[in-house]
């Protein structure tokens, strides 16, 4: 009994193994297709989709529906790419600009740039894997993953303590790169956030339901006085 739980968990393991180091390489093979520039968010949108699926143990064709959703999506996943990608450069430009001077303005700047940079990293944790998951507009995909970063700041440091565990990996071990070095970053934030949207769903139904109770009990001479007030 040990042995076949043993055994199955090593399966399990490396059938996820492969099917991250599979969705690498969709992601670098699809980002490249896509000109590199707009390439980058279809494919984060496609692979966040797949992890989803994944996650809550759909099974799908890997190879077959990342393309369906990299086409899908391509419009959409370049309004949330290429905005991410121009600050991306804006920050580390200004980053250098200032951490090379040692006067206390540009000590200050850098200080706020820094800020900025883990602001920004922890709402683009968010963002693609709440594009998988919510039916919003593009500039609500923006405003909810920067305001669900700020009021949940433990999964926020969570997410970012994975972003820079997985930069540091890959920056050791650069042949990991190839195989695992996006795929996992991708599968391990999206199966987190997968579990933050669950839970803050469902916090936000339970406040709901006692909402309702709540103003189902009301007595009806309250409810008379408060009319009054109107």
């Amino acid at each position: 009994m040990a042995s076949g739980g043993f055994g199955f968990r090593a399966y399990t393991l490396f059938d996820t193994l492969v099917w991250i180091a599979c969705l690498n390489v969709l992601w670098v093979a699809f980002t490249i297709l896509g000109g590199v520039v707009l390439g980058v968010g279809p494919s984060t949108a496609a692979a966040h989709v797949l992890v989803r699926d994944k996650v809550r143990g759909n099974a799908t064709p890997l190879m077959r529906r990342f393309a369906r959703e990299f086409f899908k999506n391509f419009g959409r996943g370049n309004a949330l790419g290429l905005p991410l990608q121009a600050v991306g450069v804006a920050l580390t430009l200004n980053w250098g600009y200032f951490s090379a001077g040692w006067d206390f303005g540009s000590q200050i700047a850098s200080a706020g740039i820094l800020l900025a940079a883990l602001f920004a990293a922890g709402t683009v944790c968010y963002l693609f894997p709440m594009f998988a998951r919510y039916e919003l507009t593009v500039p609500q995909y923006f405003l909810m993953s920067s305001r669900f970063a700020m009021r949940h700041l433990a999964g926020s440091a969570i997410l970012l303590f994975v972003t820079a565990a997985a930069l540091f990996v890959c920056r050791s071990v650069p042949g990991l790169i190839p195989f695992f070095g996006v795929g996992a970053w991708l599968y391990v934030t999206g199966w987190l956030c997968d579990r933050f949207f669950t839970a803050n769903d469902e916090a936000m139904a339970g406040t709901e339901a006692v909402a309702t109770t709540t103003a189902a009990s009301v007595p009806a001479a309250a409810t008379t006085k408060e009319a009054s007030l109107v």
